[in-house]
Formats: structure tokens, sequence, C-alpha cells
């Protein structure tokens, strides 16, 4: 992860040495678009009054009626062209406002391309050099972020398994032997207990597999999904359609835990939510991509994006990947993640 972290601050800093040689070697922005517009200016009134110098055209003092039609077109011909000429050298910045308006800090956002206008070229490299980096230290940030929440999850599933887990298995086994020489008029209550603590014993597995899914580890994405889909099922009684590429390319563990942990969400999101009846789970490969899809029948109309959906997005982030959701009110949502195979998926987030 360090090497690829260490490159991209390579790139960012070569782009901004290029940068600082490129306004080395020219005026400031502001200096350039005031030369531009005092020379455009400057040329209007110049040949504005050379015309009148040297066409028969004349102007009396007082001014006469017949002169005043000759005016009249002549100031409106200098005003067409000077601001012809400023709306020209100033279309840029409509455009450098319309993507300031739509930058995404969780999306990945275009760049500015230089119309050829020398006077904002600065401008335009400053702003893409600026999302260039923003871009860069998002995605470390969200890597550092991410990787500290999953070891994390590992260490209380670690405690959840070998504490909890451990202390009622063993009052679970108290439990027997005292069921064993009680006197049958307690024995009865003492199975209703048995029951409660085996049940929280149940609770406490299944909570640390959500933390850390150790299936994935051993048995790889699809049966972690398989396991996943049942274990939703059990848990809302919501069936799972599932479709999954049994011929899946490779992909990076990094790229198999943010599907996995996705996947998982979007789930939670269906019980919270939805209010389905049913849900499709499906993960594809189509050309450079492999595309996870979860659907349901619910109730729709997702408006507000929550802390889970905003992890979602930070975790698609992570590998290059891109995360639509469609939630139509009245008929349900889509849940989309693509993640590109090109130069392999993790290697952005590292």
């Amino acid at each position: 992860m360090g090497v690829s972290r260490s490159a991209t601050g390579e790139r960012s800093a070569e782009s901004g040495r290029r940068l600082l040689r490129r306004r080395g070697a020219r005026l400031s922005p502001a200096q350039a678009l005031f030369r531009r517009l005092f020379v455009f200016n400057g040329l209007v009134f110049t040949v504005g009054t050379l015309v009148l110098a040297l066409s028969p055209a004349t102007v009396s003092s007082p001014v006469l009626l017949t002169e005043v039609p000759v005016l009249i077109v002549g100031l409106g011909v200098i005003l067409a062209v000077n601001a012809f000429l400023l709306r020209a050298s100033l279309a840029p910045l409509e455009a450098l406002t319309t993507l300031m308006r739509r930058v995404d800090l969780l999306g990945s956002s275009g760049r500015l391309t230089d119309s050829g206008n020398g006077d904002l070229t600065d401008v335009i490299d400053t702003f893409n050099a600026m999302l260039d980096r923003l871009e860069a230290e998002r995605s470390t940030s969200t890597a550092h972020v991410l990787a500290a929440q999953e070891g994390e999850r590992q260490r209380i599933a670690q405690e959840l398994h070998d504490e909890i887990g451990q202390t009622l298995t063993v009052a679970l086994l108290e439990l027997k032997r005292v069921v064993d020489r009680a006197p049958q008029e307690l024995r009865e209550e003492l199975h209703a207990v048995q029951e409660t603590v085996r049940s929280s014993l149940d609770e406490v597995r299944q909570v640390a597999r959500r933390l850390r899914p150790g299936v994935l580890e051993d048995l790889g994405l699809l049966s972690a999904l398989s396991a996943l889909a049942a274990e939703f099922s059990r848990a809302s009684g919501v069936p799972v359609e599932r479709r999954c590429d049994p011929d899946l390319p490779e992909l990076s563990s990094e790229a198999e835990l943010v599907i996995y942990r996705i996947a998982q969400e979007s789930l939670t999101n269906v019980t919270r939510h939805a209010k389905a009846s049913r849900v499709w789970l499906s993960l594809r490969a189509e050309r450079d991509t492999v595309r996870l899809r979860i659907t349901d029948d619910g109730c729709g109309g997702v408006v507000d994006e929550g802390a889970g959906i905003r992890g979602m997005r930070e975790r698609a982030l992570l590998i290059g990947a891109r995360l639509s959701i469609d939630s139509p009110p009245g008929e349900g949502t889509q849940v989309l993640l693509e993640v590109p195979l090109a130069g392999r998926t993790a290697e952005r987030g590292r």
C-alpha cells in the first residue's frame, strides 16, 4: 500500500512542479487577463477613433440630428465588438463555475480542458491540479479509515468469540450440571434459562460473523455472498434470489471485501427500510467490469443518504469503483456497484 501512495504523491508533486514552471514562464492569471482586456478595449477604441478620423463622417458642434444615427451605430458596433471579445476571453470562467458547483468529493469529478484561451490556462491548470490533489488525499485518508475500521471489527469479533462466547459456553455447561442435580420442579425453569443463554450465544456468534466474515477468507467471495444471503433470509423471512457468475475473474482481497461489505449494508438497509417481499442479488463479469446488483421490490423513495450509504460510497471509491442507487418511490431500490478490472481495482486505494 505504501508504494502506491508514494507513487500518487510523486505524481502530485511532479504536477505541482510543472505548474510552477509554467507560472514562472508566464504572467500571473490576473495580470494576463488585465493585459488582454486592456489590449482588447484599446484596440476597439483605437479602431473607432481611426474610423472617425479617416472616414468622411464628421461630427458638428452642436451635433446635428442627421449625425445622431451615425454616432449610435458607431457606439453599437464598438460595444458589440467589445462584448464579443470579453465573452470569448471569460468563457472558461463559466465552465469553471459550473464544474465547481457539481464537484462531488465522494465521486470522480471531471476536469476542465484548455480551449486555447491563454489568459485562463493557469487557472484551469491550478483547478485541475487541486482536484487531483483532493482525490489523492481523499483516497489515502479513506484507505486509512476503512483499514482501521476493519481492524477494529476484527478485534471486536475476536473478543466476542474468545471472551463472551467462551463465557456463555461455560455458563451453558454449568447450567447443564445444575439441571442434572436440580429437583424436578425447578428443571423447567432451568431449561428456559438454558435456552436463553444458548440463544444469546448464537446471537454473539452471528454478530462476530458479521463483523469478521471468516467465510470470505476461507471459501471465497461467492460462498460468502451465499452465506450472507441465507443468513439474511433466515433473519428477515425475505427470500433472496441469487445469480452469481461462477467464473468470475480474479479480484484483489480489497475488492472482494468491498463487494461483500456493500452487499451486507444493502441487505441491512432492506431489512430496516424497504419493507420488501423479495430481493434479487447478482454478481456478474461484463467485459472489463464486475457488477454487483442488489434489487428489492420494497417501497423505494431513498432521498437522504445516511451514514450507511455514505460508507458504501467511500468503500467504492477506495477501489476505484462506481456506486449508483436508483430508488423511485413505490418501485423498490436497486444498488449497483461497478468494479473495473483494468489495472487491478485495489491499486488506486493502496
